[in-house]
């Protein structure tokens, strides 16, 4: 209840002594908080928020000393979006009158502006980055022409601010170092046809590697197929050529016949073995076969199994098939053979006489170790390089095979596997740094690495490196030229993946996986449209100059048919995906797409307490605090103690003044959702009883389905254009947003706005801003 007017008086002089002795820039009367702000906290949320055992870690006191909003914005827009939004005070506590929150909320909205963006402000630092596993796999593809993802056996990368590519996260762990270094080996060995090679590339699969092909674990390490079935990986085949694949196995025989094994590729057999090999001393079955480049799935398959429980031998009851390892050994390049493109990229130059030796070694080496490094290398750099090419050479070893070591030694290399951005200040005649409050400029390769990092994930190309060496990338003509060129290039497909794929949280489409039994029509042909349908339509607005609000609705889409039968729209024939006119509101834009409504659903149920986050988080920019550990979760199906559709089982559970509060603001957009089940798919029961998609916002606008919800958020496009912005930034920048960094989100605001919303212009202005193309110290 609340506070009696004794206590209110003694928080009253508590909060008085607390601003006097606050530091001397908090004790201008400008900056603290007027007197009704006061007021509402004294009586309304000091009892909870202050002192050591502040609840949720909120104090109060100690965030008005910290200064006002202008200077700390996260904190204080949190405490004005919980207030005006009815979370804070609890609903079993009194309530601060209208007049009091309308005070807050102005007051806070009137400091936040007063960030005094016309003076120079810091674009921050960004903590050294490792490249991810996305933009190493993609570097390896264009420096050395291979592309075959190594970094598939890298460890998963950490997440910060809720992508992968964040400096302070991006750790390098000793068991990843190892993963380097082997990597480094396999690449050069698929770059380069080494010439004399005594070995040629072989991968073993056993061990661990084989713990999720299939099967069951074995006790000698391999993995045993009890039942007709396969053990299978998956390989990465450099290019064309001819590959020996063997297989390591022995049976447990019973029956007339030996166990018998097939070897396939992408499920074509190449050929079948009896498995006459027993435990102890097992057989090696071996095929060649010329294979396309790429990653193909190897499988050996368990062909006749047989079981016979009666057989009164206890050893003749049970046929098995345990594979020990797979093993790939190649290319196996022949004498005469045309050299694959990695190679003559990497090894463009090649001696015909001893003479030769080091200035070929020194001209290949010094243009793979500027591309490797992104920037110009040094003459000290290149000769240890080529010191390593000539003791191969020392050693019996071929031309070909030096450069294989001195492009090992290379994507080993910190200057490789980091992003490297160096602090250049100013300096006085005595070589003191002199202080820069607007950083400092990068260089113009620093600059073509960011670009290149955040539009493609990869290296910059040849253009970006030779306008990079010309000193043009800070003119905001080329900028913009070189923005739009690479949007447009099939490149950009990664930004699509790696950026949208993060926000959107399309990621999380594969490990998603519904109740077989209650979404029959789920497969995996459809989890895939339902990927493709999302990418195409980031990819539609980003390269066709398309207005980011088409994010939030729309009238078209990209479709194929397994999509469009889901989605009951006729006309859609072939598995080819095409953009599609929509007719009618119940799809158009993000949140009626079913990847984003499958990826916020549990397997057996629909969850709009996952799809509210979900709108409040990446489309307004508003993520709710994090549920209470002593909330109980809503039990999967209708089974429990609460009864009736989803939505009155929800409404039960809001009953409870613990879960109430944040399920205002949560439950609302997810309602509105309610007529997609939990795979996407339009409905208008639930369990038999009709669906009701009406709900309130806190802020008192009532819709009614998923169309009038649309048409709400459409309408505050100030708070979209912020959300995204924030978002993309933060990507781009690869680290988290500060507050001088208000300023350039500001701005991306109005110049988003004034441009008809284009995507596309947000990436530009990104790109120009001053955070992108600037450094702090």
């Amino acid at each position: 209840m609340m506070l009696t007017t004794r206590m209110s008086r003694i928080l009253a002089a508590a909060l008085a002594y607390t601003l006097a002795i606050m530091p001397a820039r908090a004790q201008d009367p400008a900056e603290a908080p007027p007197e009704p702000i006061q007021a509402l906290f004294t009586k309304y949320c000091l009892s909870c928020h202050q002192g050591e055992k502040s609840e949720g870690g909120v104090d109060l006191v100690k965030l008005m000393a910290k200064g006002p909003p202008a200077s700390n914005r996260k904190p204080w827009n949190r405490v004005k979006e919980n207030v005006e939004g009815g979370t804070m005070p609890p609903e079993d506590h009194p309530q601060p009158p209208e007049d009091l929150v309308n005070a807050l909320a102005s007051w806070v909205d009137a400091e936040m502006k007063k960030l005094d963006c016309g003076v120079a402000v810091d674009p921050g630092r960004v903590t050294i980055r490792r490249l991810n596993r996305a933009e190493y796999n993609n570097t390896i593809r264009d420096l050395t022409g291979v592309d075959f993802e190594p970094a598939e056996d890298f460890p998963s990368d950490d997440v910060g601010y809720g992508f992968d590519n964040i400096g302070d996260v991006l750790s390098l762990p000793p068991i990843l170092m190892e993963k380097y270094l082997a990597a480094a080996e396999t690449i050069a060995a698929r770059a380069i046809v080494a010439g004399g090679a005594s070995t040629l590339p072989t991968k073993t699969y056993e061990g661990p590697d084989l713990d999720d092909s299939g099967g069951v674990s074995a006790q000698d390490d391999g993995r045993l197929l009890g039942t007709n079935g396969e053990i299978v990986v998956a390989h990465a085949f450099p290019r064309d050529a001819s590959y020996v694949v063997r297989v390591r196995a022995f049976a447990q025989q019973a029956g007339d016949a030996p166990a018998r094994m097939a070897v396939k590729i992408d499920g074509k057999p190449l050929r079948s073995f009896d498995v006459k090999a027993v435990e102890g001393q097992p057989g090696t079955y071996e095929v060649e076969q010329k294979l396309r480049g790429g990653r193909r799935r190897i499988a050996a398959e368990f062909l006749n199994d047989y079981w016979e429980p009666g057989n009164p031998d206890p050893a003749k009851r049970d046929r098995n098939l345990i594979v020990q390892s797979i093993e790939i050994e190649g290319p196996q390049d022949v004498a005469g053979a045309p050299l694959p493109p990695s190679h003559k990229l990497v090894v463009f130059r090649t001696p015909t006489k001893p003479e030769e030796f080091f200035d070929a070694t020194t001209e290949v080496l010094e243009r793979f170790l500027r591309r490797a490094y992104r920037r110009p290398v040094t003459g000290g750099e290149v000769a240890k390089l080529v010191r390593l090419a000539e003791l191969a050479r020392e050693n019996g070893e071929s031309y070909e095979q030096g450069i294989q070591l001195a492009v090992q030694a290379v994507l080993a290399s910190p200057q490789f596997l980091f992003r490297v951005e160096l602090y250049r200040p100013k300096r006085d005649a005595k070589g003191k740094p002199i202080a820069s409050p607007g950083g400092t400029p990068l260089n113009d390769f620093e600059v073509a690495s960011r670009l290149s990092y955040f539009l493609w994930s990869s290296m910059p190309d040849d253009e970006l490196s030779k306008l990079a060496l010309d000193g043009k990338l800070h003119d905001e003509a080329v900028l913009e030229e070189q923005v739009r060129r690479m949007i447009r290039d099939p490149k950009s497909q990664a930004f699509v993946e790696n950026f949208a794929g993060q926000w959107l949280q399309l990621r999380n489409l594969k490990s998603v996986n519904p109740d077989p039994e209650q979404f029959k029509t789920f497969d995996e042909p459809l989890r895939e449209a339902m990927q493709k349908e999302s990418e195409l339509f980031f990819a539609s607005v980003l390269r066709d100059g398309r207005s980011l609000l088409d994010f939030i609705d729309c009238d078209y889409t990209f479709l194929n048919e397994r999509l469009a039968d889901h989605y009951g729209v006729p006309g859609v024939k072939g598995p080819e995906f095409r953009k599609v006119k929509l007719e009618g509101g119940e799809r158009g834009g993000l949140i009626t797409q079913a990847s984003v409504l499958t990826v916020t659903s549990n397997p057996s149920r629909t969850s709009p307490v996952k799809r509210g986050k979900w709108v409040l988080e990446q489309i307004l920019g508003t993520p709710p605090p994090p549920a209470p550990p002593e909330v109980p979760q809503l039990a999967d199906d209708s089974n429990g103690p609460l009864v009736g559709t989803l939505r009155q089982r929800m409404e039960q559970h809001r009953s409870n003044p613990s879960c109430a509060s944040c399920h205002a603001r949560l439950d609302p957009p997810g309602f509105g959702l309610e007529n997609y089940d939990a795979v996407g798919a339009w409905r208008d029961k639930d369990g038999g009883l009709p669906i009701d998609a009406s709900a309130q916002l806190p802020s008192g606008e009532s819709f009614q389905g998923p169309a009038e919800l649309k048409k709400i958020l459409k309408g505050r496009k100030a708070e979209f254009v912020r959300c995204l912005g924030e978002k993309m930034l933060t990507y781009a920048l690869g680290r988290g947003l500060e507050d001088p960094d208000a300023c350039t989100v500001e701005d991306l605001v109005k110049t988003v706005s004034a441009d008809q919303y284009r995507l596309s212009r947000m990436v530009l202005e990104i790109v120009k801003s001053d955070p992108f193309l600037k450094r702090g110290g």
